[in-house]
């Protein structure tokens, strides 16, 4: 069982990075896992998504991120990193494993204007199309959970780094 478990991550997990925006590469044969069990040294990291500036991680935990279900995945952020804003057409939960989550409401990124600093254990949601942006103090990582289809739609689309892609 932990084999098939293990090979349904590595085939969720490599087309992951990419659904959390783009339609998943996953084969529609796919039956989702039943179960899914972590440790931290079990848990696999990749480039974080092209709707999300350089320099993230994301590990997919459940998903995919691209499909209707339940979407779960942890994002690593470095120091300063910033998400302008933006909204998602579902409820987004936050948790935040380690670091400090900066969150603040609004279509400007304003740095004093946080509505709040969350460190590690924090949470918050939102509901889906909320404005929002984020900016992180020290290495971050935060859990999202979610029901996909997962998506992030920058307010300005000058913000989108998909858009300087292109």
């Amino acid at each position: 069982m932990r084999k098939v478990l293990t090979v349904a991550l590595a085939i969720a997990t490599s087309g992951a990075v990419a659904a959390l925006i783009a339609a998943s590469q996953l084969s529609t044969e796919m039956k989702p896992a039943e179960h899914g069990w972590f440790t931290p040294t079990e848990i696999i990291w990749q480039d974080g998504p092209p709707s999300l500036p350089p320099g993230a991680k994301v590990a997919v935990l459940e998903g995919p991120p691209s499909k209707e279900g339940p979407v779960t995945f942890r994002l690593w952020m470095p120091d300063g990193y910033k998400v302008m804003p933006h909204w998602h057409p579902a409820v987004e939960h936050i948790t935040v494993i380690s670091g400090t989550f900066n969150l603040g409401m609004g279509d400007q990124f304003d740095k004093f204007r946080v509505g709040r600093t969350l460190p590690a254990g924090g949470f918050a949601f939102m509901p889906p199309k909320m404005n929002h942006f984020a900016f992180t103090s020290g290495d971050t990582v935060i859990q999202i959970h979610a029901i996909g289809p997962w998506q992030i739609n920058y307010v300005n689309p000058a913000d989108d780094p998909r858009q300087a892609k292109k």
